[in-house]
Order: structure tokens, then C-alpha cells, then sequence
């Protein structure tokens, strides 16, 4: 039996889509403000600076600012602080993880020649974390709707035949089947039968196609919990050269990974009187991976010895992605004041095709004054339209294109172009330096409550010993969400304020 499984579970691979919808193509497009530890304590407000490996993720032309071949790695603690309220029920989860946040190096060639408008040229190579998953949401309340009307909502019109076990078919066998032909909503609506939640509305007619629940109407006690871990990751090879006294060009190629794990579980509990199934379990898993492409271009001019203006421009980014989930049904059935537990639990992981997600390009504009060696202050200002987020279907796909149309649409008509203030100030001390920054992201939403504007502050302060340096920063930024707990059926909404802090350690070394 665990050999068949197995097989199963190698071999069910879904031409269907994983129900993919705004939330996703966000997570995919969004970027936060990780970097080196200098790079972090100004917010990023590194566009018109350069002379940090993590100012070439925003000008590529930063690199040239470099006068020797230098080198820097960062790691980074993270605090992940989510308050949640659902049905006037308070909850808090919070999550810290430690990851290697930047590394990389960039290598000056001087041009010896006096007279040449060449002055030198940079080749950087630089990894770093673009977006970091690691999360935990906890959601307890009692609400007036059940997770029925999730199973309920996706049986309709589902004929009941193709619900039932044949004669020899095991859980694994007819929910493979479904996936591979039917899709999502068939397996769910399989899920909700054999689990007792839905029953047929002519349970003697193979084809009936319409359902009722099993669980009368009432209060719920529901405890919900969403976990994902992961990163969108980042490396990028650097040219840059310096023209003139006070021109800088430079170009990125950067090649994008995505590692996300995401896993719910929800706990409903009700008392309701008429109801068959008092308890339920269900759990959901999904996996993705993804690779992707994106080029910059940037120059930095200087416009007087102290005073500098950027621009940069970031084309979209093309990922691949392929999705698996996995899920399970527990229930609790009472019969005659009997109760018994039902487990659905298919050991079957299902394959989706792949699908092309294209998330938006930005542009970014920067100013800086230097105050010769006792500082400076300098300020991005960055935009970026999440309306153009773009779903396909695979080169390979046999999948109707219709399901993307139509959430391409959603995203146009939910979504909008957003601006991004960053501010960034250093004053040194001799070889000490101590810096602040301020970070302001309007909300990607146009109705600007799914999900709010982000505002966060940093801090730092860095040492340089000459030939290497050592620098600290921590950064904070809150946002206020809604989250619902299912996109179909149970659309309860929670509110969640997330705070989120950052401590990052760098080394740097000049050669």
C-alpha cells in the first residue's frame, strides 16, 4: 500500500490551476528593505550614493562610486510581530529567525590614462535577500459562519457519482483522479462529502448536483493558523564604469529565486443544535518554487562635489513557478449521541503545471548632498505599478488561459501604482558613524484596507578600522492588513498589524 501511495503521489501532476489569486502575485512582487547593515540604518536611501554592495539593488551605477576592490557580508535577525482580531478576540503570534542577509564583492579597475574620459571601471558580483517569508498568523474567535460554506460553495454542480468510492478505489485513488481531471474545486468538494460536512440534496440520483450541510447555523469557535517560511532571493552580476569626473553608468543581470512554504490549519468547533459534525480539522499545504529574471540600468551624476542626483530603472521581472499542495480533512461525526472521528487524508501530493508570473518594473529617482567628511543626507523616491502584475500559462501548458484572464482583470481593477518615500542621513565622528532613515510605502491596494501603507524608521552606527569596517543597524516598520481565512465560502476577514524589526551585522573589507 505505501508503494502505491508513493506512486500516486510522484505521478499526480494537475493540469488545473492551483486557484491562484491577488495575494500571490503580491508576495512575489513586493521587496523589502534588506541589505547591508549601512544600507539598512539609511532605509535604503542608497539611489544617488553607491559605494555599498546593497546600493547596487538600487542604481547599478553605485558600484563605480567604489575607489577599491571591497568586499561585505551581512546577516540579519528578524522579528515578525502579528496582532490579530477576529469577532472582537485578540491574538499574538510572534516569529524570529536569523539569516545570512548579503554577501558579495566588487572589483575597481582604475584606467591609468590621464587623459581619457574613462576614468575606471567595476565588475560586482552580490547576493542578497530580496523578501523573507518567515511568518506565523494565529486567529482564534467564534464566528457566525462555518467552514461548510467552503466545502458547500465548490460541490455545486459537481455530479455525486464522481464524489463516491467505486468498488476497490481507495481515498487516494478517487482524489488523484479528481485533480487530474476535474480539478481544485472536485477535490475540495470530495474532501467536504467523505467528511460528512455536505450531503446530497437526492442522496439515490448518481447525478445530483446540488448539496446542503450537514451543520446547522449557530456560533463556531474557530482557531486558525498560517505559517510560511522562505525567501525571494536575489544574485546579480554588476557593471558600472565611471565617465568623467562626475558620471557613473552602470547595468545589473540579476537572477531571481523563490522558496515559500505555506501551511493553514483550521479548528472548528460548534455546539449547534441539528448539527451531524461538531468538530473539524483542515489542513492545507503548499510549496513553491519559482525562478526569475530582471535587468537595471542607473546613472549617478555629480552635479557639484557635494551634490548628487540618480536614476535608475528595474525592467519587470519573468518568473517560472511550480506549485505542489497537499491536504487533509478530520472530522467528528455524531450519530444517534454517538461520535466518531473521520480522517481524509489522501496522502496525495498534487503536481500543478507551471505558470508564468510577470511582476512590475520600477523606477527609482535620488538625491544626496555629502557634507564633505562630516556626513550626509539623501532621499529615494521610487514607483512602482502593481496593476500590471501578470499571470500566464506555461510554454508547455495544456491549461485554459481563460482563469488568468480573468484574475489579470481582478488585478488591474484592485490594484494600483505606488509610491515609495526613502530618507537617509549619516554623521560622522572621526572613523564612527551614526545614521537614521525613514521609510514610507503607500498601500499597493486601491482601496487601500486589504492592505495598508507601510511606514517603518531605522537606526545604526558603523566603525571603519580602515582596511575593513563593522556595522550595526535596526530597522522597524509596521503595516495594518486584512486577511481572509478562504478566498471562497468561509470569507471571514481578520485585521492584523504586523511590526516588523530587523537587526543586521556587517562586515565590510577593502583590498
Amino acid at each position: 500500500m505505501k508503494k502505491k501511495i508513493f506512486f500516486i503521489m510522484a505521478v499526480t501532476v494537475m493540469s488545473f490551476s492551483n486557484a491562484q489569486n491577488i495575494s500571490d502575485g503580491l508576495r512575489y512582487s513586493l521587496d523589502d528593505s534588506y541589505g547591508s547593515a549601512r544600507y539598512n540604518a539609511l532605509s535604503g536611501a542608497f539611489g544617488s550614493l553607491g559605494g555599498d554592495l546593497s546600493a547596487m539593488s538600487i542604481n547599478p551605477a553605485g558600484s563605480a562610486i567604489f575607489l577599491n576592490t571591497s568586499a561585505s557580508i551581512s546577516v540579519s535577525a528578524n522579528d515578525f510581530e502579528n496582532s490579530t482580531s477576529y469577532f472582537n478576540t485578540n491574538t499574538k503570534g510572534i516569529i524570529t529567525d536569523v539569516n545570512l542577509n548579503q554577501a558579495g564583492a566588487v572589483f575597481v579597475f582604475n584606467n591609468p590614462s590621464e587623459t581619457s574620459k574613462l576614468k575606471k571601471f567595476s565588475l560586482g558580483i552580490n547576493y542578497q535577500s530580496s523578501r523573507n517569508y518567515d511568518d506565523e498568523l494565529y486567529i482564534f474567535g467564534d464566528s457566525n459562519a462555518s467552514v461548510d460554506q467552503f466545502f458547500l460553495a465548490q460541490a455545486q454542480g459537481i455530479p455525486l457519482d464522481l464524489l463516491q468510492l467505486q468498488s476497490g478505489e481507495s481515498v487516494s485513488d478517487l482524489y488523484a483522479f479528481l485533480g487530474e481531471n476535474e480539478g481544485v474545486f472536485a477535490q475540495n468538494a470530495f474532501l467536504g462529502y467523505q467528511g460528512f460536512i455536505i450531503d446530497p440534496l437526492d442522496p439515490n440520483d448518481p447525478s445530483n448536483t446540488d448539496y446542503v450541510s450537514t451543520i446547522a447555523p449557530g456560533t463556531f469557535h474557530q482557531e486558525y493558523a498560517y505559517i510560511t517560511e522562505g525567501a525571494n532571493n536575489k544574485f546579480t552580476i554588476n557593471f558600472a564604469t565611471q565617465l568623467s569626473s562626475n558620471f557613473f553608468l552602470g547595468i545589473n543581470l540579476n537572477s531571481h529565486s523563490i522558496d515559500y512554504r505555506q501551511s493553514s490549519f483550521l479548528f472548528e468547533a460548534n455546539n449547534n443544535i441539528g448539527s451531524s459534525v461538531d468538530q473539524i480539522g483542515f489542513e492545507n499545504n503548499l510549496t513553491v518554487d519559482g525562478v526569475g529574471f530582471s535587468a537595471q540600468i542607473g546613472a549617478i551624476a555629480k552635479l557639484t562635489e557635494n551634490f548628487r542626483l540618480g536614476l535608475s530603472l528595474d525592467t519587470p521581472t519573468w518568473y517560472e513557478i511550480s506549485e505542489e499542495t497537499s491536504q487533509r480533512l478530520e472530522t467528528r461525526v455524531i450519530d444517534d449521541g454517538n461520535s466518531s472521528f473521520v480522517d481524509v487524508d489522501p496522502r496525495v501530493i498534487n503536481i500543478y503545471e507551471n505558470y508564468q508570473i510577470t511582476t512590475p518594473g520600477k523606477v527609482t529617482a535620488s538625491a544626496s548632498y555629502i557634507f564633505g567628511t562630516q556626513g550626509l543626507i539623501s532621499f529615494d523616491y521610487s514607483y512602482k505599478d502593481y496593476s500590471a502584475i501578470n499571470f500566464e500559462t506555461g510554454y508547455n501548458s495544456f491549461t485554459d488561459s481563460s482563469y488568468f484572464n480573468d484574475l489579470n482583470d481582478a488585478i488591474e481593477n484592485s490594484l494600483n501604482g505606488v509610491s515609495t518615500f526613502r530618507l537617509g542621513g549619516e554623521y560622522r565622528i572621526n572613523n564612527l558613524s551614526l545614521r537614521g532613515g525613514l521609510r514610507y510605502e503607500e498601500s499597493p491596494y486601491q482601496n487601500e484596507i486589504t492592505v495598508g501603507d507601510l511606514s517603518g524608521f531605522s537606526l545604526g552606527m558603523g566603525y571603519n578600522f580602515g582596511n575593513y569596517n563593522f556595522d550595526i543597524s535596526y530597522a522597524r516598520a509596521e503595516q495594518d492588513r486584512k486577511q481572509r481565512l478562504y478566498d471562497i465560502g468561509l470569507t471571514n476577514e481578520a485585521s492584523i498589524n504586523t511590526i516588523t524589526t530587523n537587526i543586521a551585522l556587517s562586515v565590510g573589507f577593502k583590498f
